[in-house]
């Protein structure tokens, strides 16, 4: 096998070990990742998602340790010094040599520190790299909340940089030499608009100075002072003033950079030594460096195909820009500053709505050569595959607010769709036509929407065009969606599943629409699940409030909110399991399992349970099944707030919410994540100065990570989003969608979540509260009411012609260390 070498290990070096692995058929490359970096591959683009967060592993990139491929040496924390290009090999920071078939430079760009007088102060940090973040904060949390923080640049980065510190709490100023924001991306209209919006957001905002110098003051942070005379006094300087290529190795090796640095490669990315190539950010494509990660993936998969003996070329960059800064969308594309000859400027400006809109025509107004838009950026993905090519109108009405008549049909198939994979709408639009009828068939197709998702209203907006019909139909009784049936329920407050379904449906209903009104009549009502014409409704767990077993008998599971029990519990629970056979498991969701009841059994468990201040678990039902929490303050060492106190009152609070789907919470006291909160439909983990709320994640099938909703919140705080997050999920699922897809099928996904849930953007703040409050109040223990009730209980019986006897098929086998189930027949039931 011959040796690739690749220097650096960044998105795009991860793109070119990925693309060379998977096309690479004969085996005929093994690949030597050197990754200077602490940490191999992650998604630098999202780097801001890090705080707040602070997870490394939320922002790794898929597969970037290569795990079981024995064809990629993965060298973590190891630097390339110095390249020998007559041996071809290359020494490592630990003194090894690699020999190289091909040497590939993947290293990216290194932030950019203006020589004033006192950037190396240690309170003054550049803002690259997940380490540097984690430097930022030490310093931040030091300075305390509302300490001062500069950030020097307002391009993008720069940008980014502050919406960062105001997330960590501090009060970001913004010092940028140009007369505006983002000068390279927007215009004068443009940069006013964005510096109104983002001032109205928190920023200070300072165009048309320099900065001076920064000095030390007295101990408590910095002075620094603008090309003005005015000075800022801050606990941290934040640079942010542009990137260069790294390309030192190239230089002391002898390879040609650029006038303005970057290793010189021709358009198949090799440099002038043939066994050299140079992607990424460090790459000057026939003398130009590109700063944005898609012409990045480009140069990797040009490299991947020549060394596999193809001739594929750098076809060129879309320097578009897309992006939403502190929930501010700002997008520009094409020859966004009329630098064209002849070029005429169409600029619908809206100041009251925060608006702005420019196109960049042709001097006939036919051709679309460019534009900018901020605030509202709902236009770009129809705008964009437009440059270059003749509009399909009016240049004014695809700007104005009757813009959506313009639709995506109007693109020509060539038109690229996807701009970071190179997807074009031909190729989206075949593999609809070759059967993909949703967004997730079309991102399997194609990696459409794969690696940004700037692209999914675009994707959404061909499936509707091509004639793909997605029903909402619940089933064929009826033709609303769940989220619909809902609100029929609660406007109407209809209680029973007949009259809904005379009313609005039709046939006598099936084994999807039953169980889906069953949930929806328990979210609007406290009534007891089996209670009337409800029983009749629920699948065979919730038709005997236990789950059903592999060999027809049920198991048992009391509730221990946050997982705690007393003594005196756990002694009930160990009595019952003994008293009555039962094989006890502890759960991983801080439970105790008592698995083999007979169904009649079950009351009389749930009597000796109930009696001890136990009650159902619910582990049967499409509801609150735990909330898993840590010792927290009242033990740990470490814990900052107390995690199990909170726990038991989420317990207590939603316990017996019915919803579209299973709920689990975790509850973690510090950082450190003992109850693995961030895997849960809800998570909570406590900071210093109150609570961070996590929402949308799941384990399971497809497990994901939940997302960060809000931050340093206090306890009433915490209860109400809850409260609207929990219940706007129950109200607008669909059938049997757990959190983590409904978020991500929410338009707007978790932006449009926030403004719901902490922005009340809807009006429905208090509503949802309320909802959520008569929940609460309506709450009664669904064992204990069967209990109560004769006619209840009736059914809780193996026959019903002969209710004293045991069902003679269930058989345990004992022998072993174990009590396990023979299955001597089939169940009774279906699972």
């Amino acid at each position: 096998m011959k040796n690739a070498v690749v220097v650096g290990h960044g998105m795009v070096g991860h793109r070119f070990v990925e693309a060379l692995r998977a096309r690479d058929e004969s085996a005929d490359w093994k690949i030597t990742v050197l990754c200077e970096e602490a940490l191999p591959a992650y998604d630098r683009v999202g780097l801001s998602s890090y705080v707040g967060a602070w997870d490394h592993k939320e922002l790794a990139l898929a597969g970037n340790d290569y795990p079981g491929d024995a064809a990629v040496d993965m060298r973590i924390g190891v630097r390339a010094d110095s390249v020998d290009r007559a041996s071809r090999t290359v020494t490592t920071s630990v003194g090894d040599i690699v020999d190289y078939d091909a040497l590939v430079f993947a290293t990216g760009s290194y932030p950019f520190v203006p020589p004033i007088t006192g950037h190396d102060l240690p309170e003054c940090f550049v803002y690259r790299t997940l380490d540097d973040l984690d430097k930022i904060r030490a310093r931040a949390d030091q300075a305390g909340p509302g300490a001062v923080g500069v950030v020097v640049g307002g391009g993008l980065l720069g940008l980014e940089a502050a919406n960062a510190l105001k997330k960590m709490g501090m009060t970001p100023h913004v010092v940028e030499f140009a007369p505006r924001l983002m000068p390279l991306q927007v215009d004068e209209g443009g940069g006013a608009l964005l510096a109104r919006l983002v001032t109205d957001l928190g920023l200070h905002v300072h165009t048309g100075v320099g900065t001076s110098s920064i000095t030390e003051n007295d101990g408590a942070g910095l002075s620094v002072e603008l090309s003005d005379g005015s000075v800022i006094d801050a606990a941290l300087l934040v640079f942010s003033a542009g990137v260069r290529p790294q390309d030192r190795l190239a230089r002391e090796c002898g390879l040609e950079v650029g006038e303005r640095g970057g290793i010189i490669v021709d358009i198949g990315c090799r440099t002038e030594d043939p066994d050299i190539f140079a992607i990424g950010e460090c790459a000057a494509v026939e003398g130009r460096c590109y700063g944005l990660v898609a012409p990045g993936y480009s140069t990797a998969e040009v490299v991947a195909d020549r060394l596999l003996g193809g001739s594929a070329e750098f076809p060129g960059a879309d320097m578009s820009t897309k992006l939403k800064l502190m929930g501010v969308d700002v997008a520009s594309f094409g020859d966004a500053m009329a630098a064209t000859p002849g070029a005429l400027e169409v600029v619908f400006s809206d100041a009251p709505k925060g608006t702005y809109a420019k196109l960049v025509v042709s001097d006939d107004a036919k051709t679309l050569l460019g534009g900018i838009l901020v605030g509202d950026a709902t236009a770009y993905s129809l705008l964009r595959p437009l440059v270059g090519r003749e509009l399909p109108g009016d240049p004014g009405a695809l700007i104005s607010p009757a813009a959506e008549q313009v639709g995506i049909g109007a693109l020509p198939d060539d038109a690229e769709i996807c701009s970071c994979n190179g997807v074009t709408k031909g190729a989206i639009c075949g593999a609809i036509a070759d059967g993909a009828c949703d967004v997730a068939a079309v991102k399997s197709c194609t990696t459409a929407g794969t690696t940004c998702g700037g692209c999914l209203p675009s994707i959404k907006a061909l499936l509707a065009s091509s004639g793909v019909v997605l029903s909402k139909s619940l089933c064929e009784h009826f033709s609303q969606s769940r989220a619909e049936l809902f609100e029929i329920v609660r406007a109407t407050n209809t209680r029973t599943f007949s009259s809904l379904i005379a009313k609005y449906g039709k046939g006598s209903g099936c084994d999807i629409c039953k169980p889906v009104v069953a949930s929806i009549l328990a979210s609007t009502s406290s009534d007891h699940i089996l209670d009337g014409e409800q029983a009749s409704l629920q699948d065979t767990n919730d038709h005997f409030l236990a789950n059903i077993q592999k060999n027809g008998t049920y198991s048992v599971v009391p509730r221990m909110p946050g997982g705690e029990c007393t003594a005196e519990q756990l002694i009930v629970i160990g009595e019952v399991a003994r008293d009555f056979g039962l094989y006890t498991k502890v759960t991983g969701g801080q439970r105790i399992d008592l698995f083999g009841a007979r169904v009649e059994q079950l009351p009389a468990i749930w009597k000796r349970l109930v009696d001890a201040g136990m009650e159902s678990g619910q582990a049967y039902g499409k509801s609150l099944r735990t909330v898993k929490s840590c010792v927290g303050s009242s033990w740990c060492r470490y814990g900052v707030q107390d995690s199990v106190g909170m726990a038991v009152d989420l317990e207590n609070r939603y316990r017996g919410l019915r919803s579209p789907h299973k709920i689990k919470f975790g509850v973690s006291g510090c950082a450190r994540e003992c109850a693995e909160a961030r895997g849960k439909d809800v998570g909570v983990i406590a900071t210093e100065g109150g609570w961070n709320l996590y929402v949308g994640g799941n384990g399971g099938q497809s497990p994901k990570h939940a997302q960060l909703l809000a931050s340093n919140l206090d306890d009433a705080t915490l209860v109400s989003y809850i409260d609207r997050y929990l219940m706007f999920y129950v109200r607008t699922a669909d059938r049997l969608q757990r959190t983590a897809p409904w978020l991500e099928s929410l338009d707007g996904g978790l932006d449009h979540l926030k403004a719901v849930v902490c922005e009340d953007s809807l009006g429905i703040g208090a509503e949802l509260e309320a909802d959520m409050g008569r929940h609460v109040a309506g709450y009664k223990d669904e064992w204990a009411g069967v209990l109560e009730d004769e006619e209840k209980l009736g059914r809780f019986v193996s026959f019903v012609n002969a209710p004293e006897e045991a069902d003679p098929t269930i058989a345990f086998d004992e022998s072993g260390e174990r009590k396990v189930p023979v299955l001597m027949g089939m169940p009774r039931f279906g699972a």
